[in-house]
């Protein structure tokens, strides 16, 4: 008895989400299912509140699992089916299934969201997520962190569900693993189960070549995506794989990167689900408090009008913590009485991720996360999503950065870097909080997530709140970090029956030309060109036609052949000394353009990014001199005027005069129309908007009593085809009883 209690706690919890037309499906999905699969399933669908559920019921015909409705506090056992009950909300703790009376109102309740996020987060890698027919989003950020805690994620196919709105959202979402017909899932559920038994973390890390197989892993990864995880942590990376095992049913690591060699596909997977991690609006409330009303609120209070606040959120993943803090700044400016700039830099190596950022559209299932005033103040509503308003998008900028091999953003007020450095390990913190350091102000802040320390770098940051993790930049010297070459030599070892063709054991060079839209892409620098060890110009930034120009001849980048007459002397020079100190250099000179004439210009060589691939590469800036400029002064002989003239010339004055003010009357008497029209457009708009506000609340709660009615309609119509079915049975019995009577009439007359 002890063992099966052992085995008890480790089963897998299959949480089922469906809303309209999801009758169907659920009785097909439990009529595949077997009887003892070791498994547990907690059925939540969209129900009418003041209807009872016949789902229990339903449901238990389909299937010989025990199906029972849920109580509060209810332990959850294996070989078991448990239904939501109608007017609850559901949770899950310690195994154990909470209800809670609903307190959203009925259009803004997502059952499913709500319970698969509890899921995630109570059975991490032992949490199933399974999504089918249905109306709207519900679901999709669920599945979301079910997949982030290394759970399974199905869905029902489109072609196969009544209403495609929950599995085409849930789909579009990209953390499906497997999309399937209802009667289909059973089989694939009971495989991923049987093995998770047989694979496990610590047999693969026993393997006595488990180290080299792994850096074969990282080697195709980075082959194909550029993307180097050699640094992350072990168990992180153990995990992803192990369940991308599971699913393909491989049971040795080296049969997986056999697998991998031949799969470029498998090799992209692995890679996006390595990348994946848990991120929502707001994450933390406290946490954003604390930011807010005693962090950023003094620190915005001390800066000066048209002060340019520069934020970076690495690691910004679809959006949600960049947006989160861009909240919080337009709020604190809200309580300060002079104009600032905000400028905030959102980055990810994941580009599908980033694209989901830049359009600033979120499912419905936000308004967990967001309170109701920000939601109305912040987001736009669109049909089941939410859209950022233009006057927080416009704060952010989104670009494909990698924060281990690409230059740093510099100047920084605020880095808000939460929850990235649990997935680095020590040698990768190490050199990126050295970074994050010379990227601040000497007062910069760096926010980052509860389970994240500074470590070994503590003397860079000076605790401004331990428990939430907010930093602020220490005054101990920090010179510019040398860009992270942190790939190391690959040597794949695998069974003798794979082999592999030579591998370098250098990664591909970076190229120096992403090296430097890193650096000019959101900068404000003047004319400039990046030239390489050699002199010849690699990158060019701004208009450059004053300074440089084609030699004639044979064409030639190098800069030195290019520069205008005047300035070859003392750019050279300047170039030359450059190198030799590896400090910045200014001279002077003047430029000659083709008309003849000159050009005082100021030039600046300045060496940038020591880096392994790309040395000696350098900023050459033009500016043009504030010095007065020469002007030939022609003269002038004039006749002078007689004394007609000038009262003629007086007389189209006066008139001109006249004439002028009129306009200007006549201008000011139609602005005022104009700003009388715009007022009362203006309030016919804010009507109009209160209006459409009460269509849509009225349209959400329509559609949910829609799918409730639908939910409902399917459940009776289910009763009354039974019914029929026994009135049909009776029937036939009747019949069948009235025949025999008067045959035995029969027989005993004759």
């Amino acid at each position: 008895m002890k063992k099966k209690s052992s085995a008890d706690k480790t089963f897998p919890i299959v949480g089922i989400g469906a809303s309209a037309g999801g009758l169907e499906a659920l009785q097909q999905f439990f009529n595949a299912m077997p009887a003892d699969t070791e498994l547990a399933f907690i059925v939540v669908v969209h129900l009418d509140p003041s209807h009872v559920s016949l789902l229990p019921e339903l449901l238990q015909k389909q299937t010989p699992i025990k199906v029972v409705q849920i109580t509060n506090g209810m332990l959850v056992e294996p070989n078991r089916v448990y239904v939501i009950p109608p007017n609850k909300s559901l949770s899950i703790f310690n195994r154990k299934l909470q209800l809670t009376d609903l307190e959203l109102p009925r259009s803004s309740h997502l059952p499913v969201d709500l319970f698969l996020r509890s899921l995630a987060q109570d059975q991490g890698d032992k949490a199933i997520g399974i999504i089918l027919s249905g109306t709207g989003s519900d679901g999709s950020l669920g599945l979301t962190e079910i997949k982030a805690a290394n759970g399974l994620v199905m869905v029902q196919d489109e072609a196969s569900a009544q209403y495609n709105g929950m599995p085409k959202n849930a789909i579009n979402m990209g953390v499906v693993d497997y999309i399937l017909p209802p009667g289909e899932m059973p089989a694939r559920l009971i495989q991923y189960s049987q093995s998770k038994k047989s694979i496990k973390v610590p047999s693969i890390r026993q393997q006595g070549n488990t180290e080299d197989l792994l850096q074969t892993i990282f080697f195709l990864i980075r082959n194909q995506t550029r993307h180097d995880f050699s640094l992350y942590k072990k168990n992180t990376i153990y995990r992803r794989i192990e369940r991308r095992m599971h699913l393909h049913q491989i049971t040795d690591m080296a049969d997986y990167v056999a697998f991998l060699q031949k799969n470029e596909q498998e090799v992209g997977t692995l890679s996006k689900e390595l990348l994946i991690g848990v991120t929502s609006f707001f994450r933390d409330p406290d946490a954003y408090d604390i930011l807010a009303h005693k962090i950023l609120q003094p620190f915005l209070n001390e800066r000066p009008s048209d002060y340019t606040l520069r934020v970076w959120v690495p690691g910004c993943s679809t959006g949600e913590e960049a947006y989160s803090i861009a909240i919080v700044v337009r709020e604190c400016l809200d309580n300060i009485n002079h104009h600032i700039n905000v400028q905030i830099f959102g980055t990810d190596i994941d580009e599908r991720a980033l694209e989901t950022a830049r359009r600033g559209l979120y499912f419905s299932g936000i308004n967990v996360d967001v309170n109701p005033e920000r939601l109305k103040r912040f987001f736009i509503k669109e049909d089941d999503s939410y859209r950022i308003k233009k006057s927080i998008r416009e704060m952010l900028i989104f670009a494909a950065h990698n924060v281990i091999m690409d230059p740093p953003f510099t100047k920084l007020d605020l880095i808000s870097c939460r929850n990235l450095l649990i997935y680095f390990g020590p040698e990768l913190q190490k050199k990126i909080l050295p970074a994050f350091h010379y990227s601040l102000k000497e007062d910069g802040i760096l926010f980052l997530g509860p389970s994240e320390t500074t470590g070994q770098s503590d003397h860079f940051f000076t605790v401004l709140d331990k428990k939430w993790k907010i930093f602020r930049r220490s005054h101990s010297a920090g010179a510019m970090p040398r860009s992270l070459n942190l790939h190391k030599a690959v040597n794949p070892i695998i069974n003798n029956d794979v082999k592999i063709p030579n591998i370098i054991q250098k990664t591909e060079e970076l190229s120096m030309l992403q090296l430097v839209e890193a650096i000019l892409k959101h900068s404000s620098a003047p004319p400039c060109t990046i030239i390489d060890a050699k002199n010849n110009i690699i990158y060019v930034h701004g208009k450059l036609g004053k300074y440089l120009e084609p030699a004639e001849g044979k064409f030639s980048v190098n800069i030195l052949d290019m520069v205008r007459h005047g300035l070859k002397v003392e750019l050279t020079s300047a170039i030359t000394q450059a190198t030799q100190t590896r400090k910045k250099v200014r001279k002077k000179a003047r430029s000659i353009q083709q008309d003849g004439s000159q050009i005082g210009v100021n030039m600046t060589v300045n060496p940038i990014l020591e880096h392994s691939s790309t040395p000696g590469l350098m900023m050459v800036t033009f500016e043009d001199t504030l010095e007065e400029t020469l002007l030939k002064q022609a003269k002038l002989q004039r006749l002078p005027a007689t004394t007609k003239e000038i009262e003629a010339l007086q007389r189209q004055l006066d008139f001109t005069k006249e004439n002028l003010q009129t306009t200007i009357e006549e201008l000011e008497t139609s602005n005022e129309e104009l700003r009388s029209t715009n007022e009362e457009l203006q309030s016919t708009n804010e009507e109009l908007q209160s209006t459409n506000e009460e269509l849509e609340t009225s349209k959400e709660e329509l559609q949910s009593l829609n799918e409730e009615a639908v939910t409902v309609n399917a459940e009776l119509q289910s009763r009354i085809d039974e019914l029929q079915s026994a009135n049909d049975d009776m029937k036939n019995l009747f019949d069948s009883t009235a025949y025999s009577d008067l045959f035995e009439h029969r027989f005993w007359t004759i």
